[in-house]
C-alpha cells in the first residue's frame, strides 16, 4: 500500500507538468518504436527466407553459367555450360535424385493474334516439372517424345494465359515466339512472384522442349543452367564441392582463374537475404540504442532539474515524517512511470509503423509478442538506471536546508 501511495504521488507530480513529462518520454518512445520495428522486420525477413528456400527447394541446387556472382540474373554471354556437363554431373556425382538442364532467354516476344507480350522462355526436359515441383494444371507437361522430336509445343504460365488468351482456353491454340509457331499443350500451376531465375513474376514464363528451344528458337549449342535435386540435404555440401571440381576439370579451370559457373544452394539464398535484412536491422538497432541512451540522459537531467525546483516540497515532506527512502522511491517511481508510459506509446507507434511498412513497401513484417516483452524490459532498465541518481539526490536533501 505504501508503495502504491508513493507511486500515486509520483504520477500526480508528472501529471502536473505534462510538457516536461512528454519530453522525458520522447527518447523512450522513439527507442522503443525502433525496437518494435526492428524485431517486426527481423521476423518478417526470417519468414521470407523460409518461404524463398521452400520455393527454391530445400534439397535443390542450380549450376548456372557465368561466375563472379552468387545469385541470378544469369550471365547470358557465357557459352561454356553444355548439355554434356549436365550428363557428366548425372553420371559421376553420387546421391542425386534429379539432374535436368535448361536453356533460357529473357524478354522474348510472344504473339497470339493481335496480343503481344514479352516473357521468359525456358527449354527443359520432362524432369523439369518434378525438379521444380511445377506441373501443368491444364493440359499436359513436356514429355520425352516432345524432346526427342523437337516438337513445336509449349506449356505456358498463368500470366501468359491471361495476357495472350484472356478467358479463352489456350490448350490447342497457337502462339508465336521468335517467329516459330508453337501449340499450347498445357498451363503451369500458378506460382506468384519470386526471385529465382531473374524474373519477378514466376508465371510470366513458358517452357518448351529443350531441343526445340536450342535448335528452333534460340539457335544455340549451350545451356543456361542445370537444376539438381539431392536425395539427402545433408549430402549437399560434399556434392557441391564434387560438382565444382568436376566442372573445373571439364572446363580446364585452374586457380587463380575465375570460375565460368556458379552453384546456388538454399544456404546461399538464405545468407544473402539475411545479410540484406541484417544491414537494415543494424541501422534501426543503432537508432533504437541511441534513442534510448539520449532519452535516458534527458530523463535524468530533467529529473535533476525537477529535484532542484521541488526542494521546498521535498523539505516539507521530510519535515512531516517522510523518510529518505520514501523520497527516493517517489522520484524513482516517477522515472519508471515515465519510461513505462513511453514504452506503451512507443510500442503503439512501432506497431503502427510496422503495419504501414507492410502495406506500402515490399519489406516483410511480422509482429509478435517478443518486442513488447523486450520493450518492457528496456523500459525497466532505462527507468531504473537513469532514475537512481536524481532519486538519490532528492533523498539526500536535508529538511532544514530544503525549507530555507
Amino acid at each position: 500500500m505504501r508503495l502504491l501511495r508513493i507511486a500515486g504521488e509520483g504520477a500526480g507530480a508528472l501529471a502536473a507538468n505534462k510538457v516536461r513529462t512528454f519530453f522525458m518520454m520522447a527518447g523512450t518512445i522513439v527507442g522503443i518504436a525502433s525496437l518494435v520495428v526492428i524485431m517486426a522486420i527481423g521476423k518478417g525477413a526470417e519468414k521470407k527466407v523460409r518461404l524463398r528456400v521452400e520455393k527454391f527447394g530445400p534439397r535443390a541446387m542450380m549450376l548456372i553459367a557465368g561466375g563472379g556472382k552468387d545469385l541470378p540474373p544469369p550471365d547470358m554471354n557465357t557459352t561454356t555450360l553444355r548439355l554434356e556437363d549436365a550428363q557428366a554431373v548425372r553420371e559421376q556425382i553420387d546421391g542425386l535424385e534429379i539432374v535436368t538442364p535448361q536453356a533460357w532467354r529473357f524478354n522474348m516476344d510472344l504473339k497470339h493474334g493481335t496480343n503481344q507480350i514479352q516473357a521468359v522462355v525456358w527449354g527443359v526436359e520432362p524432369e523439369w516439372h518434378a525438379a521444380w515441383n511445377w506441373d501443368a494444371v491444364e493440359g499436359d507437361g513436356i514429355t520425352s517424345d516432345d524432346v526427342a522430336t523437337m516438337a513445336r509445343v509449349c506449356v505456358i504460365g498463368s500470366s501468359i494465359k491471361r495476357d495472350l488468351f484472356g478467358d479463352a482456353d489456350p490448350v490447342g491454340r497457337t502462339l508465336y515466339v521468335n517467329k516459330v509457331a508453337l501449340t499450347v499443350k498445357g498451363v503451369l500451376r500458378r506460382k506468384g512472384t519470386g526471385g529465382m531465375g531473374g524474373v519477378a513474376d514466376f508465371d510470366n514464363r513458358m517452357v518448351v522442349p529443350i531441343t526445340t528451344a536450342m535448335r528452333r528458337i534460340m539457335n544455340v549449342d549451350y545451356i543456361g543452367a542445370v537444376r539438381i535435386v539431392s536425395r539427402d540435404a545433408t549430402l549437399m555440401p560434399k556434392q557441391v564441392e564434387a560438382i565444382r571440381k568436376l566442372i573445373h576439370d571439364r572446363h580446364h579451370i585452374t586457380p587463380p582463374e575465375e570460375d565460368d559457373f556458379r552453384i546456388v544452394t538454399p544456404t546461399i539464398i538464405a545468407r544473402i537475404m539475411r545479410g540484406t535484412s541484417r544491414t537494415l536491422s543494424w541501422l534501426l538497432g543503432s537508432l533504437a540504442a541511441l534513442s534510448l541512451l539520449v532519452g535516458g540522459v534527458v530523463l535524468m537531467n530533467i529529473l535533476l532539474i525537477s529535484v532542484a525546483e521541488r526542494t521546498k516540497e521535498i523539505g516539507l515532506r521530510r519535515a512531516v515524517g517522510a523518510t529518505r527512502r520514501d523520497v527516493f522511491f517517489q522520484f524513482l517511481m516517477e522515472s519508471l512511470v515515465v519510461t513505462f508510459l513511453g514504452m506503451l506509446l512507443g510500442t503503439g507507434l512501432g506497431w503502427g509503423i510496422a503495419m504501414v511498412l507492410s502495406r506500402v513497401t515490399p519489406i516483410p513484417v511480422v509482429v509478435s509478442w517478443e518486442p513488447f516483452a523486450l520493450a518492457a524490459l528496456f523500459a525497466l532498465l532505462v527507468g531504473t538506471f537513469f532514475g537512481v541518481q536524481p532519486a538519490r539526490r532528492a533523498a539526500k536533501l536535508s529538511p532544514v536546508e530544503a525549507l530555507r
